[in-house]
């Protein structure tokens, strides 16, 4: 059944991917963002066959508007980025709390029955367990940390969905996407960051190339394109109210990340360890056994996609020194 999607954060990075899925698989769509850290450019492809609703998820009116005439609703609307977590906690609270408020008022008020929330994995920040499953505790370690304004606000999103969907809804659907990169991601992540740093290095080398940590912390990247996939499979075949990871088992030490993404633009780096931020994790890999139970396994690894991302930010830094990131 092809079913009017409303996707909230619909010109972000993953919302723009999305969106794209959604429209090969013949879905009609609307897009409510207010552009803020959206680019239209991510959805050029596919602009004449999407509506675009210009407008902020805090606005109930602008939310309102959006889901008239649809049948399924997937929120991204959120502020991602490290450095907003510390520098602009109650932003991001903000509008994940009113997002969410918002989304959950307009599918009461519109009759809509569907809806599909993205989450994080800093929604259990430190995990007990690695690989990580569904089942962990979601955990707010310190509330005076601003960093924890993300993870919270995403519990919050969390405990609003399913119990709202308990008893409004027919399907809700819950995914946590694990460190998702390509190209046009935006600038405030681990690649870009290391991208556009190591493009400006000049010289032989080897060149000191400091980072945050000791360099053996851990993540375990996954492609946009692979993510898209998962999430499709999940939209297809996800169970009511269920939680599911989307990302790859692939762990890689960020000391390793780094001389990966030096190599593809070939450079030389000796990596200098740093402090690490409060509230930082040490080691983050999902368990993404319920998602592979669906039928999703990803294509690509780490050293297959990286390269194309890499080169793709060394040679359009200029975006990001014009403000237009």
């Amino acid at each position: 059944m092809k079913k009017h999607y409303l996707v909230t954060g619909g010109t972000g990075f993953i919302g723009s991917a999305l969106v794209r899925k959604l429209v090969q698989k013949g879905h009609p769509v609307t897009i409510l963002d207010d552009d803020s850290r959206g680019r239209p450019r991510r959805i050029a492809d596919v602009a004449d066959r999407v509506r675009m609703v210009r407008g902020d998820v805090r606005d109930p009116k602008d939310v309102l508007k959006a889901a008239e005439g649809v049948q399924g609703v997937v929120h991204l609307a959120y502020v991602n980025g490290t450095s907003n977590f510390y520098e602009r906690p109650e932003v991001v609270l903000e509008i994940g709390v009113k997002g969410m408020v918002n989304v959950l008022d307009a599918c009461l008020e519109r009759g809509i029955k569907e809806l599909v929330l993205a989450s994080s994995s800093e929604v259990y920040q430190t995990p007990p367990r690695v690989p990580t499953d569904e089942e962990v505790p979601l955990v707010v370690p310190d509330p005076l940390n601003p960093r924890y304004s993300y993870g919270g606000g995403k519990i919050i999103s969390e405990l609003m969905a399913l119990h709202y969907g308990r008893k409004h809804f027919e399907r809700v659907l819950i995914f946590r996407p694990h460190n998702v990169f390509g190209a046009d991601m935006g600038w405030d992540h681990v690649i870009p960051q290391f991208a556009l740093r190591m493009a400006d290095l000049q010289g032989p080398g080897p060149h000191p190339f400091p980072i945050q940590g000791d360099g053996t912390e851990t993540r375990s990247f996954i492609c946009i394109e692979d993510f898209a996939e998962g999430w499709m499979t999940l939209l297809e075949k996800g169970s009511h109210l269920g939680i599911y990871h989307i990302g790859t088992q692939e762990e890689v030490a960020i000391m390793d990340l780094a001389k990966k993404v030096a190599a593809v633009l070939g450079k030389r780096i000796e990596v200098k360890p740093g402090p690490l931020r409060e509230g930082g994790t040490l080691r983050r890999c999902p368990d993404i056994g319920k998602l592979k139970a669906l039928g999703f396994t990803p294509r690509s690894g780490l050293d297959e996609a990286l390269g194309p991302v890499v080169r793709w930010y060394a040679q359009n830094k200029d975006l990001a020194e014009k403000g237009k990131s």
